[in-house]
């Protein structure tokens, strides 16, 4: 059985709140999980105390036992030193799409069309 911690969404519509659950892979996103270890306002300030609520002596625990968190769970992980951060770089990302690089070899054209 492949276990995440990730996000389970609660609340009302545009008024979000997720707990923070051991669950299967498999399993829907708000649907069955293993156990609940935290929850997660992102409506709050990021300063205040109770926008991230997290078990870490359990997170570490299922950790150990082979869960892998979600995106967002591993940023809050790393963030309170349980993990280590991942570096994202992907250098293409950078780069100007083909239209905008039509375009700037059309400006760079024009512009030294009236220079000569």
């Amino acid at each position: 059985m492949a276990l995440k911690i990730r996000l389970a969404r609660g609340g009302t519509k545009k008024r979000p709140h997720y707990s923070i659950v051991i669950a299967d892979s498999r399993s829907a996103r708000d649907g069955r999980f293993i156990e609940k270890i935290g929850f997660y306002n992102p409506l709050l300030p990021r300063e205040h105390a109770d926008r991230i609520k997290l078990d870490l002596d359990k997170a570490k625990a299922w950790i150990v036992k082979g869960a892998t968190a979600s995106d967002r769970v591993h940023r809050f992980l790393s963030d309170a030193g349980v993990v280590k951060a991942r570096v994202h770089n992907n250098p293409q990302k950078a780069k100007p799409r083909k239209k905008a690089q039509e375009r700037a070899a059309a400006a760079a054209k024009a512009a030294e069309a009236p220079a000569a």
